[in-house]
């Protein structure tokens, strides 16, 4: 496979996800060595629901403007394309616009006049109601069926982009793309594949680097360039002390990945079972035999709604006697947790659930981590109920239970520490993924909408 930039195309991958910290030196070394384009992600589902269901981005805004800001001045400086995918976290409309928000102050800020395409991709319920009656949408595990009635509870609803929409809009002459919600392999293939690159090795190249530095052996120091060409790519980091080997190149076909060989996009399934990953040196692997097996286009479904309030309380406990029979105290103190409630509180409580959770025990894994009594733990306290008041009052009810309740009920009462005052948390509103579809579509314009737009400012 050729080894110079004549022969391939070039991909900057600065970071994992924008807002997580780039380098300026990093950048500028990626765009000395022959960068085509620059490409990142912005979003996730990884932090959970909550994100899609208000909206609002799990980076600060300086942070986010921060990174963004070095990639803008990188872009008008190279003259390449910058192209940002699921912007805001979620990729719905509104964190969309709030990352346009923050690219147009930059410009103003640095004087800079990009032409920024805007891809939409939030879904309204009427259209797909409409995907529904006409059998377009179909579950993804764990979901086992399609409720219409769900497209309307949700408050926001994305679907997941392939490569084709940032390829027409920098057809359409933009300078910068930003994205709503994308396939993360997408909007760092978009590029490769609009050049005619070989389809197996741009889509893998992307797989590796969607994370950034994490395909390389020090995942903290700076993003990555891959170099795809006709059959393969090759990968290295942008700092010059970092380096990629085989083991850290092939194993991120690992990451958020049921099956190590398949991975399935909007367009296909990128097949790795005949991959062959080789050392150039100490700092750059290549990778060949890869393989893109076109498949009807499906676009994922992501909606997420609000599922109740809750409230929370901490303590953490030391006392000997209480760890050494940790389940039947938790036991003890749930059943005696809920029968306050009830007793207080009656039907006003409504549908509401307790948790317990023993950190630096079970904390995490649900599983106790070894039969040997913990020195201390962390007992959090999490009340769900229709409202926050309610939530709250059910703390507030079990409030001395919790803090008071022996191992023993005929023992004196003990004390157990609590860090804060009032010990109360309300937490607010907690949501939930309410679809995991994908719905399929005859273009893969179809679901998206595009917008070109120079910044007013930026002129004078």
């Amino acid at each position: 496979m050729p080894e110079h930039s004549e022969d391939t195309t070039n991909v900057l991958v600065p970071v994992g996800a924008l807002g997580g910290g780039i380098r300026e030196s990093d950048v500028a070394a990626g765009i000395a060595a022959g960068a085509h384009a620059i490409a990142c992600d912005a979003g996730s589902t990884d932090s959970g629901p909550a994100y899609l269901a208000t909206g609002v981005s799990k980076y600060g805004r300086d942070s986010v403007k921060a990174d963004l800001a070095i990639l803008m001045r990188a872009q008008a400086a190279a003259g390449i394309p910058l192209l940002i995918g699921s912007c805001g976290t979620s990729g719905c409309d509104g964190a969309l616009d709030w990352t346009h928000a923050i690219a147009l102050e930059i410009a103003r800020e640095e004087k800079l006049s990009p032409r920024i395409a805007l891809l939409y991709s939030e879904q309204t319920p009427d259209s797909l109601e409409r995907a529904a009656d006409e059998n377009r949408i179909e579950p993804l595990a764990p979901m086992s069926g399609v409720d219409k009635a769900v497209f309307r509870d949700c408050r926001h609803i994305v679907a997941l982009m392939g490569p084709e929409p940032y390829i027409a809009a920098l057809e359409a002459g933009a300078d910068i793309v930003l994205g709503g919600r994308t396939t993360d392999t997408a909007v760092i293939a978009a590029v490769p594949l609009m050049r005619g690159r070989d389809a197996g090795a741009a889509w893998h190249a992307g797989k590796i680097s969607e994370c950034g530095g994490q395909c390389t052996v020090n995942p903290r120091e700076g993003g990555v360039m891959i170099r795809v060409g006709d059959n393969g790519f090759i990968v290295e980091p942008l700092a010059s002390p970092n380096r990629c080997s085989v083991e850290s190149v092939s194993a991120h076909m690992l990451y958020e990945n049921s099956d190590p060989y398949l991975l399935h996009e909007p367009g296909g399934v990128l097949d790795v079972r005949s991959a062959r990953y080789r050392a150039l040196d100490d700092r750059r692997v290549q990778v060949s035999g890869s393989l893109f097996e076109p498949a009807p286009y499906t676009m994922k479904l992501e909606g997420a709604s609000g599922d109740g309030f809750q409230t929370l309380m901490l303590i953490g406990i030391q006392d000997p006697k209480v760890l050494a029979e940790l389940p039947r105290f938790l036991g003890q103190m749930q059943m005696l947790l809920e029968q306050r409630v009830h007793a207080t509180m009656g039907e006003r409580a409504g549908a509401f659930t307790i948790s317990l959770r023993p950190y630096g025990w079970s904390g995490v894994s649900g599983v106790p981590l070894s039969a040997t009594p913990p020195q201390e733990i962390g007992l959090l306290f999490v009340a769900t109920a229709q409202t926050q008041e309610i939530a709250t009052q059910i703390a507030k009810n079990c409030n001395p239970y919790f803090f008071h309740m022996p191992l023993d009920l005929d023992m004196e009462l003990p004390s157990y520490a609590f860090p804060f005052s009032p010990a109360e948390i309300e937490r607010g509103e907690v949501y939930s993924f309410r679809l995991n579809h994908r719905v399929r579509v005859d273009d893969p314009m179809e679901r998206v909408r595009m917008e070109l737009r120079m910044p007013e400012a930026a002129h004078g």
